[in-house]
């Protein structure tokens, strides 16, 4: 009876036998998802994952590779996935940038050296540079300073590193200060409605800046809406992959381009776009020959670089320096002279469209390899070719937009002041838009600052103007500072009367802190007037007044500045912080009756 029962014990389960099966005879699916420029939907690469054998138990990844981790098989595993998945990618012969995900401890482990994964790369005549691991998120059982040590190799190979699912546990923070990833992919949590929270708004807008200043690209995960996907194009997010864009798939469209929603357009452009920088430049095509190139290069020493266009739509830059080097080598011109272009062509050259904003188009340069702030930028329309525009002039015209920016911004909370302010609403008029106006104002605010100071008085208008920043939506709301303790929203969010109330019980809780806990207690304090007689003023509190417009009601920004200021001033008529909407003199807003308070 015991010998039955050991027997027992020692067979291995289904799962376990089917893993065996599949770790033994390679049966992992591969499929490949997409991954493109959210500005234009141009291809960058795919994300390769793996699935277990069809209607099987493990043909789920999740079920599959938590079966690895319990069997201490995770590496081999990863193994076997990683040569499936070049062999595959060879096959098709996909075009663009290949991730792979692997676990850390693979990476530290025998299974997968650096030494074994160039070979692997090399058998199925992959370039180490068009390969990215991703570092799915978890410890390294072996420590950060041992895995450091392998990306510095796998680095200096050719290879990059991405983190992927950014926001999702612990550690990623730890390893993208550690290993300071040339990639990171932004959890699909965050990407999720992001249209409508606010607060995961914020956090990917402060993820972008901390890219920027590590020099990594961002990629969103879990694109699946168009709202979405607006939104994190206003935000700076440089690329991603989703259901909107393509589903994963064993046999992906070889193309370069996807559709993607239109930019959202909103009257009148806000300002300077990738057409503002274009340059006409001489190109070739596909037919043209490397001595031709060389020749348009040494007859103009001001040519920086040429395209290479195919039917009118280019698939390559060739590079000054890059072809007069390699003419300068002996032979060189005998071997290259009558062979095509593209021999010599950078074929993944910076492509944008002409109507990109120069913010989205800054994060595109800076995301990229450090070669297109010289080589330029190709600009096209519809996939056509238009002309090119150049680094130096890109970063030229952005001084200048900062200049501007500096000299109308309020010194105090370095938010838009009255002239832009002003250009703003007049814009908004003039394209036929539907907007609410919010004027918003601290009540008491003066006795505050006799109180407690005018430093005090400086911090409580920074934090107001913070707040407001972060409940509105940065894609279709405007924030400015008039000065002092007034500010003003334009609104097009559709959910503004549910962002304002958020706005003023937000402010009510923070407003507390600062005050004394006495004052807080007695809700205000006895303060002296001019003729020195104690006066008790409540705790500071907010008012907002608000202006919906709807298109023909106003026709200039004196008229709605006038308007907003009497709404203002009935929200301040109300004790305590309050919410009021004028539709009283406007007929058309008040048959319009959209909000209650």
């Amino acid at each position: 009876m015991l010998e039955a029962v050991s027997v027992s014990l020692s067979r291995p389960s289904p799962q376990q036998a089917l893993l065996d099966q599949i770790i033994r005879h390679g049966l992992v699916q591969v499929v490949f998802q997409p991954i493109v420029q959210l500005a234009d939907g141009e291809l960058y690469g795919y994300e390769a994952l793996v699935r277990g054998p069809s209607d099987s138990i493990l043909h789920s990844p999740v079920m599959l590779f938590e079966q690895a981790a319990r069997s201490g098989l995770s590496g081999v595993l990863d193994q076997v996935c990683i040569a499936a998945i070049l062999r595959e990618f060879a096959r098709l012969e996909l075009p663009g940038i290949l991730f792979v995900n692997v676990i850390p401890d693979t990476l530290l482990s025998d299974d997968v050296s650096v030494t074994a994964l160039l070979g692997m790369l090399s058998l199925a005549g992959i370039p180490p540079a068009r390969v990215v691991l991703e570092l799915t998120e978890t410890r390294p059982n072996a420590g950060y300073p041992a895995l450091r040590q392998v990306a510095d190799a796998l680095r200096g190979s050719g290879i990059r590193l991405a983190l992927d699912d950014l926001g999702e546990g612990f550690s990623n923070l730890r390893l993208w200060s550690e290993l300071r990833p040339d990639v990171v992919k932004l959890d699909k949590y965050f990407v999720q409605n992001i249209h409508q929270d606010p607060l995961k708004a914020q956090f990917v807008r402060s993820l972008v800046d901390m890219a920027r200043a590590s020099g990594a690209s961002l990629v969103a995960e879990g694109v699946e809406q168009a709202e979405e996907l607006q939104l994190l194009r206003e935000l700076g997010v440089g690329m991603g992959q989703g259901y909107l864009i393509a589903r994963p798939n064993a046999h992906p469209a070889a193309c370069r381009h996807y559709a993607l929603p239109a930019q959202r357009q909103q009257g009148p452009r806000r300002g300077p776009v990738a057409r503002d920088l274009l340059q006409q430049v001489p190109f070739l095509t596909v037919h043209s020959s490397c001595e031709q190139a060389y020749q348009m290069f040494a007859t103009s020493a001001q040519r920086f670089a040429i395209p290479v266009l195919q039917d009118g739509r280019p698939v390559g830059l060739l590079s000054r320096h890059h072809v007069l080097e390699t003419f300068a080598k002996p032979f060189s011109r005998e071997l290259f002279a009558k062979k095509p272009c593209l021999a010599l062509a950078d074929m993944q050259p910076l492509i944008v469209p002409v109507d990109i904003d120069i913010q989205s188009l800054s994060g595109r340069v800076v995301e990229a390899e450090q070669r297109y702030l010289v080589d330029g930028f190709i600009i096209v329309e519809d996939g056509c070719y238009q002309g090119m525009g150049t680094g130096h002039d890109l970063m030229r015209l952005i001084r200048e937009m900062q200049l501007s920016a500096a000299r109308y911004a309020n010194p105090l909370t370095g938010l838009p002041g009255n002239v832009p302010i002003s250009e703003e609403v007049q814009r908004l008029l003039d394209g036929g838009n539907q907007f609410v106006v919010a004027y918003v104002d601290l009540d008491h605010f003066k006795p505050f600052n006799d109180q407690y100071g005018y430093g005090a008085g400086d911090d409580l208008i920074r934090e107001l103007g913070r707040l407001l920043q972060s409940q509105l939506d940065p894609a279709l709301d405007f924030v400015g500072h008039i000065g002092g303790d007034d500010f003003v929203l334009l609104l097009q969010s559709c959910n503004w009367h549910k962002r304002l109330q958020q706005i003023i019980s937000l402010f009510d809780l923070q407003v507390l802190s600062f005050f004394s806990t006495d004052d807080r207690e007695a809700g205000g304090y006895e303060i002296a007037d001019r003729n020195g007689k104690l006066q008790f003023f409540p705790l500071t509190s907010v008012s907002i007044g608000v202006l919906p417009l709807l298109p023909g009601v106003l026709s200039s920004h004196y008229e709605v500045a006038a308007a907003a200021t009497q709404a203002k001033k009935m929200a301040k008529k109300q004790e305590g912080s309050s919410l009021f909407v004028e539709n009283r003199r406007f007929p058309v807003l008040g048959q319009a009756k959209a909000v209650a308070v």
